[in-house]
């Protein structure tokens, strides 16, 4: 197929255009993905499971790490775990500046009493 035309394809009859992606007149052409890259969806069951897992107190932590840096953990779960890390890395960070700034302003109040 010649690059100029191989997204959009002129039809002799009427000059429609169509992309190769969509099923063109008479022919269905339909492109999967091929290789590695293409893997099966996470289930619903084994996502409850990871979530009634996550309820355990320090367990949570240890299968975070283990989702977020596994080869043979699907990649949706493991960029999902790793966004959680760094969602909860931010948020002990904030609260570290929020304690910090709270005890600095009740350490000045009680110094101006």
């Amino acid at each position: 197929m010649d690059n100029n035309n191989m997204y959009n394809q002129n039809n002799a009859q009427g000059g429609q255009q169509y992309s190769s992606y969509y099923e063109t007149p008479g022919q269905p052409q339909i492109q999967t993905p091929v290789g590695k890259d293409w893997e099966e969806p996470v289930s619903m069951g084994e996502w409850l499971v990871s979530m009634l897992l996550m309820m355990i107190p320090c367990v949570n932590i240890v299968l975070m790490f283990v989702w977020a840096f596994s080869s043979s953990v699907p990649k949706s779960k493991s960029n999902y775990f790793k966004a959680a890390l760094i969602m909860g890395a931010i948020s002990i960070v904030l609260s570290i500046i929020m304690v910090i700034m709270m005890t600095a302003g009740m350490v000045s109040g009680l110094e101006g009493m």
